[in-house]
């Protein structure tokens, strides 16, 4: 049976839609010489695709194997020869993705760090498809369901053959372009009959290339979706896009894809330029380091610099005329593929986690290991003694700021590129350090970076709900934090809070310009602190999430309260800050400590060692609950407080 028609008769059961995280995955790990499962939850072993792995730190071919031509089949897309056979790299495809063989210095070497990417074969997404060539004009079925966006064929019987490309941002359907080559695109319609495919064929015509008589070929299909994608919670996303833009020759240069990416192929189609791979896993930092590879060579994984940014709804080529990214007037052609995860979370230890650590660790993540990639982090260090806070995210990765301070972010030594945690500082010291590890997800928490214009204008985000509490910075100037939480005034959107500091709700209509955010935008004014037409910024969105996280407000009573947040095994992480006065941001977690006593007690705003003089908040099991605070703290007779928590 098709994947169309399975599709269509678990749409027709009332199934969910799939999520881009159940066809795609990057996955980083290293090599360790021995058996090692990649457990990246796709279903390879049920539904069949396409594993893609590069070694990054040093060169090595670029190695695919999939499932239609079995797991010791192996090809090479910066080589022209026909599929190799290693019985040593794959030891099987599993149902939430595939074990590897002992150590084979293709794909599994001790010492060394590798990239995997995962097709899987879902209509509207990837297809792999199969035939023996009859170089006669013909039709090939596959089961994309839709408008085929890159197609990439491959003589798997006979060498020195070309990895051959159709992509529909190219001139037209009588143009292909080698994925093994540097090369332009070229002119032959006996490739693809001068015809583009289908939603149910692609064509050959009887170029020995793509058709010779007799010898076995593999066809990679991937999707364009165009408003017409069926993913997500609601089955109505797009999560891959075939498209093409014209280089402009100076920086900025934005391509809108209605989603933020997290994996980018792009090749210039109108010169001899190589072809360039990005993901957000490896790194692409907004206004830092990028890192990419190249699927036509051998190279090692390189540090580009700034190059390209991704956006919450594409991606901008910061590079001007002198790089092979942005060549005014030329054609560039990619394959862009969404950010997950889509499906909104369930428990709250999928999308965050407090870990602390002491001692030195020469595996720098492993004192930071989340459970799961991170996407914003803060760290104290030395938390029993005045130090720092660093804040930093995956789109800025390698750089930081402090809660506690105005400057602006500085370089610091930084690990993002990990599939369980993150480092922000050096490990070399043996002190006490608390981090407190976020994952982007659906109706939880979005990041967003943008620069600034002067002018009055909304930002978009990737929320799917309407933020409930909002932190934005500068990140090129010293200016203060701006918060906006849904409960600090009646009207939130006319002030602001300061993270930074201890001040109470200040009005100020240019700072969100009078605007509450909704579930697809936020807005911002002339308010330099949000909105400097020179600066750049970093927003952190939140919101309430049923028995995941909760954004809320209560009035102090000087006696035992109770506050509900819907959890059912008590909050791990309380952030509390009075509005109506002057007082602190009051910091608890399960990790330190939420006890019936007192508790472990570190204000945001301060660089000031953990306190464990006061029992302000106990644990209970629907949220947190706040006993007699007397006249200070987190719980005065007529307060009001505003909280953040996670179950």
């Amino acid at each position: 049976m098709s994947n169309i028609k399975k599709l269509m008769m678990t749409a027709a059961a009332g199934g969910e839609a799939l999520n881009v995280e159940d066809v795609f995955s990057t996955y980083l790990y290293d090599g360790n010489g021995s058996s090692q499962t990649i457990t990246n939850n796709i279903d390879l072993s049920s539904e069949g695709g396409l594993i893609w792995i590069k070694q990054r730190n040093s060169s090595r071919s670029n190695h695919l194997v999939d499932t239609e031509r079995g797991k010791d089949q192996w090809l090479s897309t910066d080589l022209s020869v026909e599929q190799q056979n290693f019985t040593t790299l794959l030891d099987s495809f599993n149902t939430d993705g595939f074990t590897l063989e002992t150590g084979n210095p293709r794909t599994n070497s001790s010492g060394n760090t590798y990239a995997s990417w995962t097709f899987r074969k879902a209509p509207k997404f990837f297809d792999v498809v199969t035939y023996t060539g009859n170089q006669s004009n013909r039709a090939i079925p596959h089961n994309l369901g839709c408008e085929v966006g890159m197609l990439i064929v491959k003589n798997i019987t006979t060498g020195s053959t070309n990895w051959h490309c159709y992509h529909r941002g190219l001139t037209n359907a009588n143009y292909a372009i080698n994925l093994n080559q540097a090369g332009t695109e070229y002119s032959n319609s006996t490739f693809w009959q001068g015809t583009a495919p289908t939603s149910e064929v692609f064509y050959l015509g009887t170029n020995t290339q793509v058709n010779t008589t007799g010898d076995e070929y593999v066809a990679y299909l991937f999707a364009h979706n165009d408003n017409d994608g069926e993913f997500g919670p609601n089955g109505d996303q797009d999560i891959i896009k075939c498209g093409s833009y014209t280089g402009s020759g100076s920086a900025g240069n934005e391509t809108t894809l209605g989603f933020e990416p997290q994996w980018i192929l792009i090749k210039d189609a109108s010169r001899s330029e190589g072809w360039f791979l990005w993901d957000t896993m490896r790194g692409i930092a907004t206004g830092g380091s990028d890192y990419v590879l190249r699927p036509n060579l051998t190279n090692a994984e390189q540090d580009v610099g700034d190059i390209i940014d991704v956006t919450s709804t594409g991606f901008t080529i910061k590079a001007g005329n002198s790089f092979p990214y942005n060549y005014s007037g030329d054609t560039y052609i990619y394959i862009a593929i969404r950010r997950g995860p889509m499906a909104v979370p369930t428990a709250a230890t999928d999308v965050f986690n407090v870990k602390t650590f002491t001692g030195t660790d020469t595996n720098a993540v492993t004192s930071a290991a989340a459970g799961f990639p991170v996407d914003f982090a803060f760290e104290k260090e030395n938390y029993t003694s005045t130090n720092n806070n660093y804040v930093s995210s995956r789109l800025t990765a390698g750089r930081s700021m402090y809660f506690w301070g105005t400057a602006a972010e500085a370089n610091e030594n930084q690990i993002w590129d990990s599939m369980t945690g993150v480092s922000l500082s050096d490990q070399g010291n043996s002190y006490p350090r608390a981090y407190w590890m976020w994952r982007r997800a659906p109706n939880y928490f979005d990041v967003v970076a943008y620069a600034g214009t002067g002018v009055a204008r909304t930002i978009n985000h990737n929320l799917g709900a309407v933020p409930e509490m909002m932190w934005v910075k500068s990140r090129t100037n010293t200016r203060n934090w701006m918060v906006y939480h849904k409960d600090a005034n009646a009207n939130p959107e006319s002030g602001m809070l300061r993270l930074d500091g201890t001040q109470a709700f200040a009005t100020g209509t240019t700072t969100w310009n009078n605007t509450q955010p909704t579930a697809s935008v936020f807005s911002v004014g002339t308010r330099n602190e949000t909105n400097n037409a020179s600066e750049t910024f970093i927003a952190y969105l939140f919101a309430s999430l049923d028995g995941v996280s909760k954004v809320g407000s209560y009035t102090g009573t000087s006696t035992t309260q109770t506050i509900d947040c819907g959890f059912s095994s008590g909050a791990r992480f309380v952030l509390i800050k009075r509005t109506d006065a002057s007082d602190d941001w009051y910091l608890y977690d399960s990790e330190r400590g939420i006890v019936s006593g007192n508790d472990n007690l570190l204000l945001l705003n301060t660089t000031g060692a953990e306190s464990t003089m006061f029992d302000f908040i106990d644990p209970q099991s629907s949220g947190f609950s706040l006993p007699n605070s007397g006249s200070f703290g987190p719980n005065v007779t007529g307060a009001s407080y505003i909280f953040y928590a996670i179950a």
